[in-house]
This record gives structure tokens, C-alpha cells and sequence, in this order.
């Protein structure tokens, strides 16, 4: 796992990690836990995640007893640890004395203790009492040799990232002091001339409760920016008191994943010394593959490519969904190295062994209710050789052409109340361009609007909605710059005042683009409609005409037949695509084909439907090739080196089982793809790639 400012990784090779709840089990199980720690090649086990009611059992009182023995005994053992400052979930004690500490809900209802995250991120008395606490673990423990890295409290914002009590209503004035400077400018950002909402002072501002009417939009995306930030300040609130006590890696576990998206972890991952990612396969997907791995691939980008940590996964079922399903044999060690293959050099779990109590105790663990002589244990003991034999890997970065752009601002600008289109869902945009993407076989990177895309051949820009002047102008630059880019619909709408950009849609990128719409006309749900192409598209269409740009494909049937529905322009030296519509998934992967082939972009794997994904890792003089297949067929894949379990030579093609997954060291390093783009041959627009799409001869 990458570190910031530190001598050395904590861990060589690619670590294989679990959560220890010891305070679930009696003293005389610990020390078989940490003998079959040993036997599965553990080496970073995270203590004291909830142990806050263990070591301060009484307010100023601790006992520090038993977390002292679980250390000495992993210590001994050879293990390292995953310190947690325990402030994740307050003590009885705590709430009983303060429930002014208690969380409020948009409703006004205050909610009471019972379950975890029980604490307003505003509140003062509970940030006292959590750093007292954090005082205490960091002089203890800040200099103790087992100490690989130090976890601030756990998953900062699951439960308790809005909050609406008073706590959080003065400490959103303040923030939004510091934002605007001045109420004027506040009312001029938020458009209170609507409705009489315009505000004398700062003091009249109040969290965004819950309203007889659709509320402010601009108050909506401040509130969300301000509880991110909220959290981010108790995170180094506490990172501070570590770092005073310890010269140890200091980070949380983001949870980059389809439901949750509280926090902007943009903004997050500069304070991080590792980045690291909870991530659980959400079977309510209609591709939890699909999604397992643009998740490892956001996170990476948040890593700045670099890699990075798989604080939390599952090895079997989870208990927090509708249908928590079980994992089938081999989707485990799968699962696993996709998130290996994109980026991860430490694959940890939760937890290590089953609880018999609780709310989790049908969550699976590395040990199962029913022990080590189990498909699930033995699953466990191969994952951990595997992990064993690909160790050289670590250290070496994933190469990729393409950039999909993610915004989590954007995302809330999009789901919010008072839309052209309900079903229009941010996430859902992102995901179908990215899922077309995989099945093309090509890598890609998640990045942030703003980043240098000067490296890629390709970006795509899905649904970005709220995008700022500056990042909008980065993006156009790109483009005319040589670079080849394709938006889907609704981007560029709004600036981060969530403001309309007047002249005609799509706002930022009408130039770029060549283009300009006059209207929505979203679809009402079931309802789609046929392109002349072939292709299929649901949910929305737009009434669109071409100023620059050529009309690749125009709609066949309804409410707009005969309008453009997919153009491509010349914009300086580059190329831009626009999708006006959701094409089905068959036709936005036919039209991301003919933009890769004419940006040039290689593949890294074969065109499938999502069942194979081929990786390559690469560092200095060696490359890895991981081909995973997802499929119930054996498939072949083209690639001439030493698989790194096995030990075999490949001499040229590789066959991989279902369901499998192999690691190949090439014969011959790749030539790197992520040269400035200058340096390369670009793609014509009008040569190859066309295929799947078309293409109008006629000028607009």
C-alpha cells in the first residue's frame, strides 16, 4: 500500500489484513485466532475499531488492559497492526450524559443511540471527548514497534453525514461565512430572490430541513459540501493528535461504493497517508462486477494512481442488504485480485472471525460460524498463497488511455429535488459509460473534473452536470489541444452555484461540442425510443441542433423524430462526441467503440460482455498481466511470460478456467501508455472506428 511522508511500507509484498472484534470472544479463544492468524498468512490485523466502551468503560476511566494483551500477543506473533482510534461509535455513558450529542435527521427528530455512529460531526462536546480518547490511545500506543498504521475511527459518514440540530446550523453559518464572506453574497449564490427566501444575516441561515415545499437547490449542494467538510475537520482533528505521538501512517477507510455518497473524497484524499476503501459487491446492481471494479478504479484515482489499501471486503454474504448472498466458490479469490489487478497492494477483511452476537452476526468472516474445516477456510489459505506468489507485483501501477471523469459534487446536483427527470440518476450515467467501456476491453482511469488530462487519448464525461468555469474550460482546452472526448447528456448544465448556464445546453461544452439544445423532452418511464442506427434509448431526448458538429445518428420514433441524437465535432486539433440520449448498452458501446479506435486508444483485453477483464500492472522493467475471468467458459488469451503462481511459462497464449483468474509476468515490458499525448500518432476521425455507428455525410 502507497504511504505520503514515510520511510518504507509498512508491509512488503501484497498484505493480507482482517478486522479483529476480540471484545466479542473470551481471553481463551484469542490465542487460537492469532495461532490461525499465523497459519493464514495474516499480516495486518485493525483492533479497537469499536472499542471505546472497552477502554474508557467510565467517563476519564481507562483500562487499556486488554488491548494491551491483543497487541503483545499479535506483536509476538508477527503481526502488524491497524490501530483504531475507537471514537468510531460513542459509549452508553456518553449519550446518557450528553445526548445533545445525539444526531438529527432532516425531519427535526432527534435519533437515539442503539445502533453505531450515534454523534453529530458538529458537535463540540463530542469532538472534546473523542480527542481526549485519541490523546490516551496515541501516548500509549504511538511508539509501539507493531504499529503499521493508525485507522481514524471507521467509515467517517456511513449513518451520521447530515445532520440537522443546532450544533450543525451554527457550524454551517460559520462555514458559509468563510465561504462567501458576506450575505449578499450568499443570496446572490443561492438565488434567494425565489420564493423570498433573500436573508438580512447569516444568523437567519438554518440547515436544510425538511420543507412543505421542494427546498432551495443551492442551500441543498452548500449543506452536502459543508457536512463533507465537517467530517473531514474530525478527521484531522484526530489525525493531528496521532501524528503528534507517532510517526505511523494516519488514514480512514473511504467507502467508494453505489450507496453511499456523502462525502466528496476528492477533497479527502490529500489528508490521507494511504488511501484505503471499504468495498462490498451490492447485489441490488444489475452488475456487481461491473461496479466492484469501477470502484477499485475510482480509488486508484483518488491514490493519484498510485496504490492503495482494501481496508474492508467480504468473503461471503454481508448483512445489511434485502438478499444478502452468499458468494459462490472461487468469487472470493476473484473478487479479490480485480481489486489486486486495479491498484490494491493490501487485500483486508471484515472480519476475522463470524460474530455469534449482534447485528453483523450473519456477516461472513475469514473464520465461519461453522470453524476451519469449511470451502469458505480453505478458500481463505489459497487466497493467502496467491497473494504470496504475486508479492513482486506490488509497487507497479496500472496503465490506462482513458479517463472516465467522476464528480461526487455533481452527483448531488443531479439527484436532488426539482429535475427535468427523476429516473436521471447520476451514478447510473457514470456506470453505463464505464461498463462500455470495460466490455470493449480497455482500462480505465476515474479521475477528478480538473485533473491533467493531458496523458489520456480518450476522456469521457458522463452526465456532469455541475461542473465548475475552470474545469470546463480544462476539459475544452483538452480537446482542442488534440485530445478526443465524449459527453453524454446533461453535463455542463450548471456552474457550483448550481446556475444555469444560459444560451442553450449543454452549457460549458456548447462550443466544444459544436452543438446547442433548446429543451429537455425526457422520457416517462417504459418508454423509449429507436435511433436510425439501430440503437435503442431510454429516459431522455433532447431537442438538439448541430452548429458545428456532424450528425452521426438522429431519432427514428418519438417525441423528436429526425433530430440529432449523436454528433461529432471538430474542435481545434481534437474530437468531441455528444450523447443527447441514454443509448442502450449495445449502442453507447458500439458509438465508445468507434471513439477508441479514433483516439487510437489499445485495448488491454478482448471486446466481451463483461465476463473477462484483462489488467496490466507495470513498474520499471516488468509488467503483469492479470486476465480474470468472470465467465462459466474457458477462454484464451494471448500473452507470453511466467504465470506467477504456477511458476509455468506461457508460451504464448493463456488458458484461463472459469472463473479463474491468472497473473501473468510478460516476457517483455510494454511500452508505457501514459506518454503526453503529443508524442503520439492520434486517431482520424473519419478512418477506422466507425463501425457500429451511423455517420451522416451531410454537414449540420
Amino acid at each position: 500500500m502507497h504511504t505520503r511522508d514515510v520511510e518504507g511500507d509498512p508491509m512488503a509484498g501484497i498484505s493480507l489484513g482482517c478486522d479483529y472484534n476480540f471484545e466479542q470472544w473470551p481471553p481463551e479463544v484469542w490465542a487460537e485466532d492469532v495461532a490461525l492468524m499465523r497459519t493464514a498468512g495474516i499480516d495486518l490485523v485493525a483492533v479497537n475499531i469499536f472499542g471505546w466502551a472497552s477502554i474508557e468503560p467510565r467517563p476519564g476511566e481507562y483500562d487499556f488492559s486488554t488491548l494491551d494483551t491483543i497487541i503483545a500477543l499479535l506483536h509476538d506473533n508477527g503481526i502488524r497492526i491497524n490501530l483504531g482510534t475507537g471514537t468510531s461509535s460513542p459509549p452508553p455513558w456518553l449519550t446518557t450524559r450528553h445526548p445533545e450529542i445525539l444526531p438529527v435527521a432532516a425531519d427535526g427528530t432527534t435519533r437515539s443511540p442503539g445502533g453505531r455512529q450515534a454523534w453529530c460531526p458538529s458537535s463540540p462536546v463530542f469532538r472534546e471527548h473523542a480527542l481526549a480518547l485519541v490523546e490516551q490511545v496515541a501516548r500509549r500506543y504511538g511508539d509501539h514497534p507493531a504499529i503499521a498504521l493508525w485507522h481514524v475511527s471507521n467509515e467517517l459518514g456511513c449513518h451520521n453525514a447530515l445532520c440537522y440540530d443546532e450544533a450543525s446550523a451554527e457550524a454551517f453559518r460559520a462555514w458559509l461565512v468563510r465561504r462567501y464572506g458576506s450575505i449578499d453574497a450568499l443570496n446572490q449564490a443561492w438565488g434567494t430572490s425565489f420564493w423570498s427566501q433573500r436573508y438580512a444575516g447569516f444568523a437567519e441561515v438554518q440547515p436544510p430541513r425538511l420543507a412543505l415545499s421542494l427546498r432551495n437547490p443551492g442551500q441543498l449542494v452548500d449543506f452536502q459540501r459543508f457536512s463533507s467538510d465537517a467530517l473531514l475537520e474530525h478527521y484531522r482533528a484526530e489525525a493531528a493528535v496521532l501524528r503528534r505521538h507517532s510517526s505511523a501512517p494516519v488514514t480512514t477507510n473511504f467507502m467508494v461504493t453505489a450507496h453511499i455518497r456523502a462525502l466528496d473524497y476528492w477533497s479527502w484524499a490529500p489528508e490521507m497517508d494511504v488511501v484505503a476503501n471499504d468495498h462490498y459487491l451490492d447485489h441490488r446492481l444489475g452488475d456487481p462486477d461491473a461496479e466492484l471494479s469501477f470502484a477499485a478504479d475510482l480509488t486508484r484515482g483518488l491514490a493519484g494512481g498510485r496504490p492503495w489499501m482494501l481496508m474492508e471486503q467480504s468473503t461471503g454474504a454481508v448483512n445489511w442488504q434485502p438478499y444478502n448472498l452468499a458468494k459462490v466458490p472461487g468469487q472470493m479469490l476473484r473478487n479479490s485480485l480485480t481489486h489486486v489487478a486495479r491498484g490494491a497492494d493490501s487485500v483486508c477483511f471484515f472480519q476475522w472471525r463470524a460474530s455469534a452476537q449482534g447485528a453483523e452476526k450473519f456477516h461472513s468472516a475469514l473464520v465461519p460460524h461453522a470453524g476451519t474445516d469449511t470451502a469458505g477456510w480453505r478458500e481463505v489459505l489459497e487466497l493467502s498463497a496467491t497473494l504470496d506468489a504475486l508479492a513482486e507485483v506490488a509497487g507497479t501501477t496500472v496503465r490506462a488511455e482513458v479517463a472516465v471523469l467522476f464528480s461526487w459534487q455533481s452527483w448531488w446536483a443531479t439527484d436532488t429535488e426539482a429535475r427535468p427527470s427523476q429516473d436521471v440518476r447520476y451514478l447510473d450515467q457514470v456506470h453505463a459509460a464505464y461498463r462500455a467501456v470495460r466490455r470493449l476491453g480497455v482500462t480505465a482511469d476515474v479521475v477528478a473534473p480538473g485533473t491533467d488530462l493531458s496523458r489520456y487519448r480518450l476522456v469521457i464525461v458522463p452526465c456532469l452536470h455541475m461542473v465548475s468555469d475552470e474545469d470546463a474550460a480544462a476539459i475544452n482546452t483538452y480537446v482542442a489541444d488534440g485530445g478526443h472526448a465524449v459527453v453524454t447528456f446533461y453535463s455542463g448544465i450548471v456552474d457550483l452555484a448550481d446556475r444555469v448556464r444560459l444560451g442553450g445546453y449543454p452549457g460549458a461544452f456548447r462550443e466544444m461540442l459544436g452543438v446547442v439544445a433548446e429543451e429537455f423532452f425526457p422520457l416517462l418511464p417504459g418508454h423509449q425510443v429507436t435511433l436510425t442506427g439501430g440503437a435503442t434509448a431510454t429516459l431522455w431526448t433532447e431537442h438538439l441542433r448541430a452548429t458545428t458538429a456532424e450528425i452521426v445518428d438522429r431519432y427514428a420514433d418519438g417525441p423528436l423524430p429526425g433530430v440529432p441524437a449523436v454528433t461529432r465535432n471538430s474542435h481545434g486539433q481534437g474530437t468531441s462526441w455528444y450523447v443527447a440520449t441514454a443509448l442502450d448498452d449495445d449502442g453507447l458501446r458500439d458509438l465508445l467503440r468507434a471513439a477508441v479506435r479514433g483516439a487510437g486508444v489499445r485495448a488491454t483485453g478482448p471486446e466481451s460482455d463483461g465476463s473477462v477483464e484483462v489488467v496490466r500492472r507495470a513498474g520499471g522493467d516488468r509488467s503483469y498481466v492479470f486476465v480474470i475471468n468472470h465467465g462459466r467458459q474457458d477462454i484464451e488469451h494471448p500473452v507470453t511470460g511466467r504465470d506467477l503462481v504456477t511458476g509455468e511459462a506461457v508460451p504464448g497464449l493463456l488458458k484461463v478456467g472459469a472463473g479463474a483468474v491468472r497473473v501473468v509476468r510478460e516476457e517483455s515490458v510494454m511500452t508505457d501508455c501514459t506518454e503526453p499525448r503529443s508524442a503520439r500518432v492520434r486517431g482520424g476521425r473519419d478512418g477506422e472506428g466507425q463501425e457500429g455507428m451511423t455517420r451522416e455525410a451531410e454537414s449540420a
